[in-house]
């Protein structure tokens, strides 16, 4: 498997995560029940990748302005600081390790500004590049980088503006690579808009465009893609993009057992079929994602074909770090999801958590007593912190080297 580069996660108070963090491996499942927290946890790691590339305003009002992903204490409440830390490790060559934070303050009149932002960056020979930006911060803006000064608007990061820079360019193509999946069949089976195919939507409503600059550029991948499917969909012979009209749809060859196979277009596949190669398109697409999150990929799945899911998962974490949502024992099935692998959400009192396996569950998965499907099934799989808790209290920028 890859090495994981993002190595943790901090939240603070953005949306279910009042004071929380992740710490990662690969691939990496967060397990528990709906409606405790897996998809505002999916929901931090696009936000991080959008606000590399898009306006931090835009990113916000996507999910219905700040007062909407800030954590209130109550439903009257003015919202928190909301803020996200990530630690990375060899993000690249010239990278030993990295850390980036940001938290944002709530304004009159619905506004927003960043209240502060850092980012350090360790180098190989043991030198460290930083920058750190605060309004009640010498003149608000201070670096390593003294080459660099960014314009700096109130309501926008920093780390976009000086991500060219070469000192700091690891940290948002990684961020920015993290893209975050959950495949609507029925995005799939509508007629589609071509576009460059250069990276699959979130729902896949492009996927046929993606598939056809697979086809252009990788005859390898494109062919892998075919064994998978088959291995999944038994009797699928192939998939591929067509035109209709100004329109692109798929069209898929199945051996019915006749003289001739049978073709049929994306319209009349099951939801499961069209889930499947959603998600072989989201791992063999290029350029490739730096992490990929794929948000309950039991959805709509037979059971009997989610271990041929979790060999496809488990092939893409070999390139890349692979983060998974999941309530489902059948994903966790797999004889070779180990302890480490296996982070647990649970709900409490109006917050999120998200922790390692408890001790008993560890002996028991380490032992071979019983697996991570089974202890879930049995109410078992728990975490080694009660939910029931004081929270902790994380802090989003620290002075320490995170290698």
């Amino acid at each position: 498997m890859a090495d994981p580069i993002l190595g943790r996660l901090i939240f603070q108070r953005f949306r279910s995560l009042s004071s929380e963090q992740v710490t990662f491996d690969n691939p990496t499942f967060i397990a528990g029940q709906n409606g405790s927290g897996k998809s505002n946890f999916a929901d931090a790691l696009a936000f991080l990748a959008e606000a590399m590339t898009s306006p931090l305003q835009a990113v916000l009002e996507r999910r219905g302005g700040l007062s909407a992903v800030a954590h209130r204490s109550s439903a009257r409440g003015r919202p928190s600081n909301l803020g996200l830390a990530v630690e990375l490790k060899n993000p690249d060559e010239s990278t030993v390790a990295a850390r980036y934070g940001f938290e944002l303050r709530a304004r009159k009149g619905y506004g927003f500004q960043v209240a502060r932002e850092k980012c350090t960056v360790w180098k190989p020979d043991g030198s460290r590049e930083w920058f750190y930006r605060s309004p009640r911060y010498y003149h608000g803006w201070d670096s390593s980088a003294t080459s660099l000064k960014p314009a700096l608007e109130r309501n926008a990061l920093a780390l976009p503006l000086v991500g060219g820079d070469a000192r700091f360019q690891a940290i948002v193509r990684f961020l920015s690579g993290m893209w975050t999946y959950r495949i609507e069949p029925t995005t799939l089976r509508a007629m589609q808009d071509p576009d460059g195919g250069v990276r699959l939507h979130s729902d896949g409503s492009n996927a046929a465009s993606v598939l056809r600059e697979i086809q252009r550029q990788s005859k390898g991948d494109w062919e892998r893609i075919r064994e998978l499917l088959d291995r999944v969909v038994p009797g699928t012979l192939g998939v591929r993009p067509i035109k209709h009209g100004n329109k692109l749809t798929l069209e898929f060859t199945q051996d019915w057992g006749k003289s001739e196979p049978v073709k049929f277009e994306a319209f009349s596949m099951s939801d499961g079929t069209l889930r499947v190669l959603g998600l072989l398109t989201a791992i063999f697409q290029r350029p490739a994602p730096s992490l990929l999150v794929i948000e309950e990929p039991e959805a709509t799945m037979h059971p009997g074909a989610l271990g041929s899911i979790l060999d496809v998962l488990r092939h893409a974490a070999r390139f890349m770090q692979v983060v998974v949502t999941t309530h489902s024992p059948e994903i966790l099935d797999a004889k070779w999801i180990e302890d480490r692998h296996l982070r647990i959400v649970s709900w409490n009192k109006g917050a999120t958590r998200i922790n390692p396996v408890s001790d008993a569950a560890r002996t028991a998965l380490s032992e071979h007593l019983m697996g991570a499907g089974e202890l879930l099934r049995s109410n078992a799989l728990t975490p080694d912190e009660p939910p029931d808790t004081a929270l902790p209290q994380y802090k989003l920028f620290e002075g320490h080297n995170p290698a």
